[in-house]
């Protein structure tokens, strides 16, 4: 089962979710200036028994919070579903909208923080309002499955989603952490603008973190 448009609500996804006060009114105030966005919290996307899921950040101004589909949009989504489909997780190269035909393959999109946060800075208490969310998510994850965390806040996110303590795992570009709940943790620098055009994330070092992980689920 592929998540595609808006799923309903569960306790793993609230379209009309206000938890976080300071969140829900700045997207009142964006969605005034462009009646167009979707401008709600953004819901996973991709397969429901995915053994790979990618945790983002939170969704960008004119990607996601536009379109409704993490990292479709904007210049991260470049990168990520450009890599995912050379390594066999998508079914194109290309995320255009919540409406295109893409489907990721054996793999699902969420966010540490479902809602555009100002400055695309969440607060700690905002991040941990929506850590239900992602923990439910990830329940469904099975044994001998991955999980990709794009920064340190997805990282530190996913560790307290699967009831682990973040400061007794160090985050660093490549690392691949064996997880005591039977999933292997992978972590990469955000594949954002600013990461890829300092270079402190190349297309390179992405690609082999994805490389990694095809092995690792391939493996017998």
């Amino acid at each position: 089962m592929q998540f595609h448009g808006v799923p309903p609500r569960s306790p793993m996804y609230d379209v009309d979710c206000r938890r976080c006060e300071r969140l829900a009114n700045f997207l009142d105030q964006v969605k005034q200036d462009n009646p167009e966005y979707f401008c709600r919290p953004v819901p996973p996307f991709g397969d429901a028994q995915a053994r790979l899921v990618i945790v983002g950040l939170a969704p960008g101004m004119h990607g996601a919070n536009r379109t409704g589909r993490p990292f479709t949009g904007d210049f991260a989504g470049i990168l990520l579903y450009r890599s995912l489909y050379e390594c066999g997780f998508a079914s194109a190269p290309e995320s255009v909208s919540r409406d295109d035909p893409l489907q990721l393959i054996d793999c699902r999109i969420t966010n540490a923080v479902k809602c555009l946060p100002p400055q695309n800075k969440p607060l700690p208490i905002e991040i941990r309002n929506c850590n239900d969310y992602l923990r439910v998510d990830l329940a469904s994850l099975p044994e001998g499955g991955a999980i990709l965390t794009l920064g340190r806040i997805g990282f530190d996110a996913t560790l307290i989603a699967l009831g682990l303590k973040p400061a007794a795992y160090k985050f660093a570009h490549a690392a691949r952490i064996e997880l005591p709940t039977g999933h292997a943790l992978f972590a990469s620098y955000h594949c954002s603008r600013y990461n890829t055009q300092t270079n402190r994330l190349t297309e390179a070092m992405f690609k082999a973190v994805l490389a990694d992980i095809r092995a690792f689920l391939d493996q017998p």
